[in-house]
């Protein structure tokens, strides 16, 4: 092409090329060009595909990716579907998760979701979207109506609001928490305050019963239980609750992102982040907590084998029995 309309020979080109443009350039059939631009698995021959790929190429045809969806039934999308972005346990796996399903020729949108109200609505309304599969962190949706909502037998649970047709990742927080509670036990802990997450939650309900079972099991008396929504702010405003009262001697956090925000206001029991008389522990281990402003200890499972459990799911590699699982482990850091 020389950038006026014409070919190199003088011929006018197409102002919008089509794939039968692109066909007849190549001297190829319809259906051989359309194989040739796409990941079908249908062969090809190299020399016909070059061709094609050559003549797409002169005539600056690109491809339509909805009308290709329509015959392939493949739109090469995911949904990522969360209650909000400011969830720092979410935003630590967002990274690694999307660089992963991308390398798998996807691409990825997110849907927050906010409420349960807010998925009822998207149904009323028949709000939906088309998606090759969806990755479900929101415990505010069902496997089967998230089903119904993305149009896709091919639904990821990471909620823990699973059933017998959809795939799950779950970790298995068991031994990480009984690590950390033996570990304050070796402290000399004997009293502790726990500070939840929303418990609308199926994995925080049971994240909670894990805590109550494994502080009695060390005979540590729990003497507050503070509500929060694993959110910096939520965890700050449990600090000054603590802050009025005498402190016990640990507080327990079900996400790092609250047990930031009580050691930020509680900063002066931590010199230089280091416990004194009480002791801070986190779950999630998020990277924040690997730097000097949040040594926070805590509980948490290896991202990369998450990201690679969930992108076995979505290809088809791992299929079965659900849910998979994955351990978590305690990681001592200065406020322990």
């Amino acid at each position: 092409m020389d950038g006026t309309g014409t070919d190199k020979l003088g011929a006018p080109l197409p102002t919008n090329p089509t794939i039968s443009d692109v066909a007849q350039r190549a001297g190829v059939s319809r259906a051989v060009a359309s194989r040739a631009l796409s990941d079908e698995q249908r062969p090809v021959s190299a020399e016909k595909k070059a061709r094609v790929l050559q003549a797409a190429q002169e005539l600056g045809f690109r491809p339509n990716l909805l009308a290709r969806s329509l015959t392939t039934k493949s739109v090469n999308l995911v949904a990522v579907v969360v209650n909000h972005i400011h969830d720092l346990s979410d935003l630590d796996l967002f990274d690694p998760l999307l660089a992963a399903v991308q390398n798998t020729g996807k691409q990825v949108i997110f849907v927050r979701v906010g409420s349960s109200d807010r998925v009822e609505s998207f149904l009323r309304t028949g709000v939906a979207y088309h998606v090759d599969a969806a990755i479900v962190f929101s415990d505010f949706a069902d496997a089967a109506t998230v089903r119904t909502l993305f149009r896709s037998e091919l639904v990821l649970m990471l909620n823990g609001r699973h059933d017998p047709e959809s795939p799950a990742v779950i970790p298995d927080e068991r031994v990480g928490i009984a690590e950390a509670v033996a570990h304050a036990a070796a402290q000399g802990v004997r009293t502790a305050a726990l500070v939840t997450g929303r418990p609308t939650s199926v994995l925080e309900q049971a994240r909670i019963r894990l805590y109550h079972a494994a502080l009695a099991a060390h005979g540590i008396r729990l003497t507050a239980s503070l509500q929060g929504d694993y959110s910096y702010a939520s965890g700050h405003k449990a600090g000054e609750e603590l802050a009025q009262a005498p402190r016990p001697d640990a507080i327990f956090c079900t996400s790092d992102a609250m047990a930031m925000g009580v050691l930020d206001r509680l900063r002066g029991d931590f010199p230089g982040g280091r416990a004194t008389t009480t002791r801070l522990y986190g779950f999630d281990n998020l990277s924040l907590t690997d730097f000097d402003a949040y040594p926070i200890s805590s509980i948490g499972f290896d991202k990369q084998a998450y990201v690679a459990a969930v992108i076995a799911v979505l290809t088809g590699a791992a299929t079965g029995p659900w849910p998979l699982t994955l351990p978590t482990r305690f990681h001592p850091r200065l406020t322990g």
